[in-house]
């Protein structure tokens, strides 16, 4: 192999890993300006924030309240958030910006996601078959934040085995 071919591999592998931690500061600084945002907004939360490249890169914020978000909830995030994120010079790349709901199958993450949605039936995803089985159905009874676990059906999960948790749907 020539020398030059191990060069590229090593180039390329450097290149995902600087493009991750850019995308990772991305999400957190455009966070933590959602964040501030919203401050005493208490009806509007902050679900979400993803930047991911498709065929062109895209900015997603995700926003709830109680009752559900309206497309003029969104609309007005998006003005002030597109200014700031402008004046500021957050992002080098063009991207496309959306603020959205998460949906009502959202994914459940964060701390307070597993809180608020105690009682609730959830679709579980694992990350490796137990039991025959790798997508099961059932309610979020609990959450231990100390410990990384959510109990399911009265069975202690830790969130490290879970690959995916979303809210369940009933059609």
């Amino acid at each position: 192999m020539p020398a030059h071919s191990f060069y590229y591999v090593w180039t390329n592998s450097a290149r995902k890993r600087r493009s991750h931690v850019a995308k990772q500061q991305v999400e957190e600084r455009v966070y933590a300006i959602v964040e501030g945002l919203l401050a005493g907004q208490d009806e509007i939360e902050l679900v979400d924030v993803e930047y991911v490249r498709e065929h062109d890169w895209y900015l997603r914020v995700f926003i709830d309240k109680a009752g559900g978000i309206e497309i003029d909830d969104c609309q007005a995030l998006s003005e002030r958030l597109e200014k700031v994120l402008d004046d500021e010079n957050v992002i080098a790349d063009s991207y496309i910006l959306e603020v959205s709901s998460p949906g009502l199958d959202r994914q459940l993450k964060k701390s307070r996601d597993f809180v608020r949605e105690q009682g609730k039936a959830v679709d579980v995803t694992l990350y490796a078959p137990e039991d025959g089985k790798k997508e099961f159905t059932g309610v979020l009874e609990g959450y231990d934040e100390a410990a990384k676990t959510v109990t399911i059906d009265g069975a202690v999960w830790p969130l490290a085995k879970l690959s995916v948790i979303r809210l369940h749907i009933d059609f």
